[in-house]
């Protein structure tokens, strides 16, 4: 029975020695550090942005200055060339003239006058013109830089990738030269001919 009793106190001496140990080591932790975090301050540089080349259009017909070239920024319509024109004459007719239209460089904008005949509205109404398609596989520097997004450096590396390799076919066959990814590919659908 001593055996027993000698046991039961060993128990509760270890036990309290557990708790002891337990609530010293609990109250003797270091108090966490507490982190403060401060974002950066934003910064004032603004996101670069291509700035679209302006564009050259050729204004015709029924405007105060007719016959002169201009220099609009991108994105201009033909309702710009007219007032870079001088604007309308009083015999401007205006049924045949799409102010809203998009115009795009080499584009020629005629004003038909009330009085001038059909046949003439028949060439062109003051709208933009038909892109021209450029054959790929034949096509110089000069006339690859007319295409959107095509500038003389990316056009160089056309003519020596066609050079090196012969002719393209498709569209993806221009993915290997560099500095053309899907963007430019898109831009170029129906611009171009592989004849």
């Amino acid at each position: 029975m001593r055996e027993d009793r000698t046991q039961t106190i060993a128990l509760i001496l270890l036990a309290v020695a557990l708790v002891v140990g337990a609530f010293v080591v609990l109250n003797t932790r270091p108090t966490p550090v507490e982190i403060a975090l401060i974002p950066p301050a934003p910064t004032a540089t603004p996101a670069p942005s291509a700035t679209p080349a302006p564009i050259t259009v050729y204004i015709t017909g029924a405007v105060d200055n007719p016959q002169i070239t201009l220099t609009l920024s991108a994105g201009s319509r033909v309702s710009d060339a007219i007032s870079a024109a001088g604007g309308l004459l009083d015999d401007a007719d205006l049924d045949r003239v799409n102010m809203a239209a998009l115009l795009r460089d080499g584009d020629q904008v005629h004003v038909f006058a009330v009085h001038e005949r059909d046949e003439q509205a028949q060439t062109t109404i003051a709208t933009p013109s038909a892109p021209q398609v450029i054959f790929i596989n034949q096509a110089d520097a000069e006339a690859l830089t007319a295409l959107p997004g095509i500038g003389p450096a990316l056009a160089e590396r056309i003519i020596a990738r066609r050079d090196s390799i012969g002719r393209f076919n498709t569209y993806d066959d221009l993915l290997a030269v560099s500095g053309i990814g899907e963007a430019t590919i898109e831009r170029l659908r129906g611009l171009i001919d592989f004849d």
